[in-house]
């Protein structure tokens, strides 16, 4: 009897539309690979892509052909936050070593809302720019470390795993980085249990992602969280 009343009660509740599963939501902390004009936040973020496109920088023309937007359409999440900045880096340190302090990923962290994934993608201005890359350390890390990479990526994963418990956290590593970053990278997120995904032979245009690079990048997502 108390079986028979349990799938009366499932059967009910899944013909409600209130109540209904809701799709888990997706946070995207990043850089220029995962902009939008008018889909990041604070809308006062440098974009890199646009609508439409200002000049031949990409063959990009709509968001919904940006990765983010495939991944999350395709495999049926929702956007929660895009707060993306073009140009930005990990630690504090940006190009000719001007201080990128008020737009760094480990200034930004802690603005992604409330999802249930979030996606990491950064560390291509940190290798471009030539960012010091710092010693590894995971405690009593200073003011003056955060303008070091490695030190800089440790308070940033730390603060995101405290911040945001039981969310499923992903750090992307995009391809063609320097080698100190890329260990640094694994060798951060190991010690903090987030998952890596190194992305492999993503096509680009002046750096950048083109449609097919963002179709690779949305399949080999896909793939990794998969597993």
């Amino acid at each position: 009897m108390k079986k028979l009343v349990s799938l009366l009660l499932f059967a009910a509740s899944a013909a409600i539309p209130g109540v209904a599963q809701v799709a888990p939501s997706v946070s995207i902390l990043g850089d220029s690979y995962s902009t939008f004009e008018g889909y990041i936040e604070p809308e006062s973020n440098v974009t890199w892509y646009y609508e439409p496109v200002r000049d031949d920088r990409t063959d990009l023309r709509t968001v919904d052909q940006t990765w983010w937007h495939r991944f999350v359409t395709e495999n049926g999440y929702k956007l929660c936050v895009n707060n993306s900045y073009s140009g930005s880096t990990i630690c504090n340190t940006g190009y000719d070593g001007a201080d990128y302090t008020t737009f760094s990923f480990v200034t930004r962290c802690k603005n992604l809302g409330n999802p249930d994934i979030i996606f990491i993608f950064g560390a291509t201005n940190d290798s471009w720019a030539g960012a010091p890359i710092g010693e590894y350390k995971y405690s009593d890390i200073t003011t003056e470390d955060l303008f070091s990479f490695r030190p800089a990526m440790a308070r940033m994963m730390r603060s995101v795993t405290e911040r945001y418990p039981n969310v499923k956290i992903y750090f992307i590593i995009n391809d063609g980085l320097k080698d100190e970053i890329v260990e640094s990278i694994n060798t951060i997120c190991a010690h903090y249990s987030v998952p890596t995904i190194q992305l492999e032979g993503i096509d680009k245009i002046n750096a950048h992602p083109s449609v097919k690079g963002m179709e690779q990048i949305a399949a080999q997502l896909k793939a990794a969280v998969a597993k």
